[in-house]
């Protein structure tokens, strides 16, 4: 199963009174396991930078003068994307504002049927406890030492590993489908390689005559061994 786990950084909090997305970083999963596709880039916004938003992500108006527009990116982005469901932290939020750019460029809005929201799935797991990133990178000990500012590709990476533990840890993948399980005996059962791996040929298991005599003559000096009494009632 694909998935992509998203973020985004943006010029504020709301599309609707003119705020922009500024970046956005997808990771691609499948099967819950990171396959190392990525998809990152910044966007010119085309307006100012407020403090505040600048604060938080560290993305100056400068630094993002020359950077492509949102419509620039949008095919390349739709392409990574594909018909995936998609993960998102506050995923209401990344959303409202994706789904703004590709509106501006005439494109079909995201629905809501392929939002993952992981701040929900969170909550619902961990009541009453905290549920920011760095909260819940605390939580299931995963590094964010080298998040000193908000980003998105990086936010992304993060959020894949939260998800991953939200969705049954680290050791998922040791869980067969039944589907799976079916072509594992199957494959037992013909002595066939399973996940590529050439099976072992069965090791001898019979006794040797040696170990045979040694037997019988262990049993030769037992007295009255059970199963040769006569006569004894089950």
């Amino acid at each position: 199963m694909r998935e992509i786990v998203f973020d985004t950084e943006t010029t504020g909090l709301n599309p609707q009174t003119g705020d922009r997305l500024v970046e956005i970083g997808c990771v691609e999963l499948v099967n819950r396991v990171e396959t190392g596709r990525v998809f990152h880039s910044y966007c010119n916004p085309e307006r100012s930078m407020p403090p505040e938003a600048q604060a938080v992500h560290g993305l100056s108006e400068a630094f993002l003068a020359d950077k492509p527009l949102f419509e620039d990116i949008c095919e390349d982005l739709l392409d990574f994307l594909e018909d995936s469901p998609l993960v998102a932290h506050n995923a209401v939020f990344d959303f409202a504002f994706l789904n703004n750019e590709l509106g501006n460029c005439g494109r079909l809005h995201i629905g809501n049927a392929r939002m993952i929201d992981t701040l929900t799935m969170a909550r619902t797991r961990h009541p009453g406890a905290k549920h920011s990133l760095d909260a819940l990178c605390v939580r299931f000990g995963i590094d964010r030492s080298h998040r000193v500012k908000h980003g998105a590709l990086l936010d992304a990476q993060l959020l894949a590993q939260i998800y991953v533990e939200l969705t049954g840890g680290r050791q998922i993948g040791l869980m067969l489908a039944a589907d799976e399980s079916t072509l594992v005996a199957e494959a037992v059962m013909h002595h066939e390689p399973i996940g590529g791996r050439r099976q072992r040929a069965p090791r001898p298991h019979a006794a040797s005559e040696a170990e045979l005599a040694r037997h019988q003559a262990f049993i030769a000096k037992l007295t009255d061994p059970l199963w040769t009494v006569t006569g004894a009632s089950g």
